[in-house]
């Protein structure tokens, strides 16, 4: 698909761009609002811009009407989605498709930006502190770090040589691009094989995702080819019967699916790199995709915030404020989940709502929404032209201080379609003007 078509697609996207999340009273603010001042200039740092810290610092200004400083640390000139990042590696999209600049935050809502990393927190002086030696004070830090890559828990996938070799195309979108790139260049009938890690990961339908994704190239340019996928887990994590169902109806002998095989080991000898497994399979790929397990960002475990398991960070739902640090929220992929809470990019949208909604309710003497919901949608794009999608939404439950999915909504697509595919790409457009415009 050219950029043309993409967005000639779109037209009719502008209202979604104010309903996205539109399911929580205490979060939502693309229309009505009712402001709420905050006396005294209070001062909030969002560390990180993705889909979780860009909507936070949006919100912050537009929930108190202007009045608390907000500034997001964020190194990157631009955002760029993961979510879509996977039509990259089937080369229906570029890179600069997905990518949205941070302008409009800085000039329609006044954020300040700081375009560099943040590399420690004080939390007894309340102060960020940032690579090019500047500090920052806060009276509430939020921290959106997202995930960092467990390379070292795969033997080899740490290397410098492999990491070049070997791109993951998880937590960075543009990986995706060298992804394709390998795809375009393998040999005739090779091998495209991706190894996915134990849950939990962010996105858990991407990899089932990112092979069809692959097989669908393949099956227009290289019709001999195998994509191969081995599955730490069980069972396929989101949408297995839909799955399963357009490996056997599109891609019936090309992909194949290998459940209970947890990659252990990387090797690159000269010859194609192989994966080796738990207990002792190899397999040789032409394009060998290996996913590691993941934890919370650096930040968030070098400060302390994670709290579960040292993975993950312990949160309450209300606020989103950290176990170990009340003044500081953690959003996004980084937090420990709730009971089927996917770690996503509709759910992080939804976070920085929520946790937005209660710090300008705590700084102007308000009480924090005792309920709040969170709706989720992932869209999962099966080949070039057709895709599915999974629903859900979740309600606080005070009596178990987490947050559970309630009975009777959300739900999957029974099968993959044309105008899902539509409706993934409109969805795209409108999640970022959320957060963004």
């Amino acid at each position: 698909m050219h950029r043309r078509h993409f967005l000639l697609g779109l037209s009719s996207t502008a209202a979604l761009a104010g309903t996205v999340g539109m399911a929580i009273p205490s979060g939502a603010f693309a229309a009505p609002l009712w402001p709420t001042p905050v006396k005294g200039r209070a001062r909030v740092v969002v560390v990180g811009g993705g889909f979780g810290g860009a909507t936070a610092a949006k919100a912050l200004r537009v929930l108190s009407g202007n009045t608390i400083d907000v500034t997001l640390v964020e190194p990157n000139p631009a955002f760029v989605s993961s979510p879509l990042s996977n039509l990259v590696v089937g080369g229906n999209l570029r890179v600069s498709d997905l990518t949205v600049p941070y302008d409009r935050l800085v000039s329609r809502h006044g954020v300040a930006w700081r375009r560099t990393r943040a590399t420690a927190i004080d939390a007894a002086r309340k102060q960020v502190k940032l690579a090019d030696g500047a500090s920052l004070a806060y009276d509430k830090l939020i921290v959106a770090p997202g995930v960092s890559l467990r390379r070292d828990a795969i033997a080899g996938l740490n290397d410098a040589a492999m990491r070049e070799a070997l791109p993951v195309g998880w937590t960075d979108a543009r990986e995706s691009a060298t992804l394709h790139a390998g795809l375009k260049a393998m040999p005739d009938g090779g091998v495209f094989a991706i190894t996915i890690p134990e849950a939990p990961f962010r996105c858990p339908p991407a990899p089932y995702e990112r092979a069809c994704q692959a097989a669908a190239w393949l099956r227009q340019h290289n019709p001999r080819a195998k994509v191969l996928i081995f599955d730490a887990n069980d069972a396929v994590l989101a949408e297995a019967e839909q799955f399963h169902d357009v490996w056997r109806t599109q891609y019936d002998g090309m992909i194949e699916y290998h459940p209970q095989f947890n990659c252990t080991e990387v090797v690159a000898d000269g010859k194609t790199p192989l994966a080796r497994f738990e207990l002792g399979e190899e397999i040789r790929a032409d394009v060998l995709n290996v996913i590691p397990p993941m934890r919370a960002g650096d930040l968030a475990v070098q400060s302390g915030l994670a709290t579960a398991n040292g993975r993950w960070c312990d949160v309450d739902f209300l606020s989103f404020a950290s176990a170990a640090q009340p003044d500081i929220h953690v959003l996004g992929d980084a937090i420990q989940i709730a009971p089927q809470m996917p770690k996503s990019g509709h759910m992080a949208n939804q976070h920085g709502k929520v946790c937005a909604a209660a710090i300008v309710a705590t700084l102007s003497g308000r009480p924090v929404n005792p309920a709040p919901l969170y709706s989720n949608t992932c869209y999962t794009f099966v080949s070039s032209a057709e895709a599915m999608h999974v629903a859900s939404v979740h309600r606080y439950d005070a009596a178990q201080h987490t947050v559970m999915p309630v009975q009777g909504t959300g739900g999957a697509s029974p099968r993959a379609t044309r105008d899902e595919f539509a409706l993934g790409l409109a969805w795209a457009q409108g999640i970022w003007a959320d957060m963004l415009a």
